[in-house]
């Protein structure tokens, strides 16, 4: 069982192995035919012209003849060791009448351009020419990678961006691999340095390396405009063309997006990718290009939230016509397969593949993502408004309103029904007729006892059905018969 110490440094060496190399193309190398304008090295028989005004570093591999020689102004040869010139002493059989050979320009070999560099993940694959596949940004040297120029040669190259400084990891120049900024900076300055590197921007070394075995951000987004600006897209036949983050160009073929978890390492997988599949000779000619990208995200496909990192996973074929595509297609079908049954082995929660011919499909666990992530996001989101709401009311920035209940009305009690007099035997309230101001009420009577006597008390009597006045003319004992 492995000690936590030796898990960490597992762990920090399983995440180092994410970065790539990448290692320059072009050179200014006096043995490269491709050097010359006449598409051959010149001989004992020709003259060779350098442009006066061009800076130029060469490598001169070998020994050379030569009848004449005009060299620029400002320039160098790298000569290795026993290589050099002489002036021919006749005619060099072979070589022809002889002619004039000028020595192309390399001023235009921009570093942002893709198509001037190779990938590789190990040394010894990038000298076998065991080369990957990358969208346009992540072709050129990202923040993580090692810069590799050839051991044997020299360049010229320029760093113009719209940034001061161009981070990498290490890099490698004549054989020699510069991994501190203050050692590559002495290098820089020399006349090599000089020669061999040019533009607005400084190349620096000391970045540290991706510590994440997910993989990490190519950090080349923010120099797009100036990668696709040397692109050259090709025109298409698929059906509906796709375009992948980081690519300058539309492709047919298929996109495969990884939604991983914990435990998810992206050299493991791209290695499992290259062994499982590519080895197939149905799919010896798929190009495979891996990498980590982050995608916005919507809640509700309406409001942004933030964005989501993702694996994804470039599948071209090479074919043309109405074949195009067709081939990635199948591979991103074999993918979501063993997703599907290992994906839970390989850290990875679900995945789904769209295909330039329309079609696309995902599994279970892949089409929830946005769903769960959305209602996740928009729970905290809420959750976060009503603890400032209730933060803002208790600092009392907010007042909030005083809302007063209606008072509810006191029941009666049973007493106080029996002793209101003008509650009915019914429940109904007393019916009193029509107000008579001489007898409803004892204060309208006239206060003077000399008009009614003392008969005024009985005058007036209180029964159960109601208040009756007696007439004192009339005897209630008496009848309309009586005399």
């Amino acid at each position: 069982m492995l000690k936590m110490p030796d898990v960490f440094l597992l762990f920090c060496l399983v995440g180092v192995t994410n970065a790539l190399y990448k290692q320059w193309i072009p050179d200014t190398n006096y043995e490269n035919k491709t050097n010359w304008d006449k598409g051959v090295v010149p001989c004992g028989n020709d003259k060779v012209q350098f442009s006066v005004q061009r800076k130029v570093s060469v490598y001169v591999e070998t020994t050379h003849s030569v009848q004449e020689m005009r060299l620029p102004v400002g320039g160098e040869f790298i000569l290795n060791s026993g290589a050099g010139f002489y002036v021919g002493g006749g005619q060099e059989p072979g070589c022809g009448a002889g002619g004039t050979h000028q020595f192309k320009d390399s001023e235009s070999s921009q570093w942002f351009n893709p198509a001037l560099w190779q990938a590789a993940t190990t040394l010894d694959d990038l000298q076998n020419g065991h080369f990957l596949f990358s969208v346009h940004e992540e072709s050129v040297p990202c923040q993580y990678d090692d810069v590799v120029f050839k051991a044997r040669s020299s360049f010229r190259v320029d760093t113009t961006s719209s940034k001061p400084s161009i981070p990498v990891q290490t890099v490698s120049v004549l054989g020699k691999t510069f991994s501190s900024r203050s050692e590559f900076s002495q290098y820089l300055s020399s006349g090599s340095g000089r020669l061999q590197f040019h533009g607005s921007s400084t190349v620096s070394v000391g970045n540290s390396g991706c510590a994440d075995p997910s993989g990490c951000d190519c950090g080349n987004s923010v120099s797009h405009e100036r990668i696709c600006g040397s692109v050259t897209c090709s025109p298409l036949t698929c059906k509906k063309p796709l375009r992948p983050v980081g690519h300058c160009c539309d492709v047919c073929g298929a996109i495969v997006t990884i939604h991983y978890t914990i435990g998810f390492n992206l050299q493991t997988y791209r290695q499992r990718l290259q062994h499982l599949f590519l080895v197939q000779p149905s799919y010896k000619s798929i190009q495979l290009g891996m990498s980590k990208v982050f995608k916005s995200q919507r809640f509700m496909g309406i409001i942004p939230f933030g964005a989501s990192a993702e694996i994804q996973i470039v599948l071209l074929d090479g074919k043309t016509g109405p074949q195009a595509g067709m081939v990635a297609e199948s591979l991103a079908r074999d993918i979501l397969k063993d997703v599907h049954s290992q994906g839970s082995h390989l850290g990875i929660a679900g995945a789904e593949f769209q295909a330039s011919s329309g079609s696309s499909n995902s599994d279970d666990l892949g089409s929830s993502t946005e769903m769960v992530v959305g209602i996740v996001f928009g729970l905290l989101i809420l959750l976060t408004l009503v603890a400032i709401l209730v933060v803002l009311v208790r600092k009392r920035v907010i007042h909030m309103p005083q809302i007063s209940m209606p008072s509810m009305p006191s029941m009666p009690s049973l007493s106080s029904l029996k002793k209101n007099s003008d509650i009915g035997e019914l429940g109904g309230p007393l019916d009193h007729g029509f107000d008579n101001p001489m007898f409803d009420k004892p204060t309208t009577l006239p206060a003077l006892p000399s008009l009614y006597g003392t008969e005024v008390n009985g005058s007036i009597s209180l029964t159960q059905s109601g208040v009756h006045f007696v007439n004192p003319v009339y005897d209630e004992n008496e009848t309309d018969f009586n005399a």
